[in-house]
């Protein structure tokens, strides 16, 4: 088994926030971590994705819009814009700047750091032509995080930035500028936590007939994609 032997090492021996071979979920979300362990599997072994470097993120962020409460102020994300909010925890020197609003096309880049021991962590959108490596605390594009309960769902913003931010290694001609139309695939309506679970319950289903062998490789890929639409 290939890796750094370092985190072999680690393997088992890190309490669950910060191993990074589990994904903590709550007990009545298993559905979405049974249906995103079958998407790494199916877009490594099914889709045949190539092993070398791709130009498009594999999966898909979470689905927007999304706001998150925790640390020093309150993160949301509509697809378009990220908008930043304090609180009374919030340095003055930051609080004095106001609500903040970045425009998805002014970010280059989203950092994501969890608190660890008596560091505190942070997550920082970086503005294009505005890099400043200032504390997350008197930084007015950053949130400090302590580690408390909820901080870990900053992650979740994050991971739905990145993922409309485009890909490191995408051509520059990739980008759409605001009001270009764009004609790649469009997010679909989130559905209720109802169709949801029926979704994923239905993927497992299709999982099952294609492990068995009832459902080929393409007929599964399209029936895949036509669930998938509707998520």
């Amino acid at each position: 088994m290939g890796g750094d032997p370092h985190l072999l090492a680690a393997r088992g021996r890190l309490t669950e926030p910060h191993d990074p071979y589990q994904l903590t979920v709550e007990p009545d979300r298993h559905g979405v971590a049974e249906y995103f362990t079958e998407e790494v599997r199916t877009a490594l072994l099914l889709d045949q994705v190539p092993a070398g470097p791709v130009t498009a993120y594999l999966l898909p962020g979470p689905s927007v819009p999304l706001s998150v409460s925790a640390g020093d102020g309150t993160v949301s994300f509509d697809g378009e814009r990220v908008r930043l909010e304090w609180n009374w925890k919030t340095e003055d020197a930051k609080a004095a700047a106001g609500t903040r609003t970045l425009a998805l096309t002014d970010l280059i880049a989203v950092e994501w750091q969890p608190a660890s021991g008596l560091e505190n962590g942070h997550l920082r959108f970086v503005a294009r032509h505005a890099p400043t490596k200032a504390p997350a605390k008197y930084d007015p594009n950053s949130v400090e995080l302590w580690g408390f309960k909820k901080d870990p769902l900053m992650a979740l913003v994050a991971a739905a930035v990145q993922a409309r931010l485009p890909h490191p290694a995408a051509p520059a001609g990739d980008v759409v500028a605001p009001g270009e139309p764009d004609t790649g695939p469009q997010p679909a309506p989130t559905p209720s936590g109802d169709d949801h679970d029926a979704l994923l319950r239905r993927l497992r289903e299709l999982g099952e007939l294609h492990r068995s062998g009832v459902l080929t490789d393409e007929k599964f890929t399209l029936a895949k994609q036509a669930i998938l639409k509707n998520m």
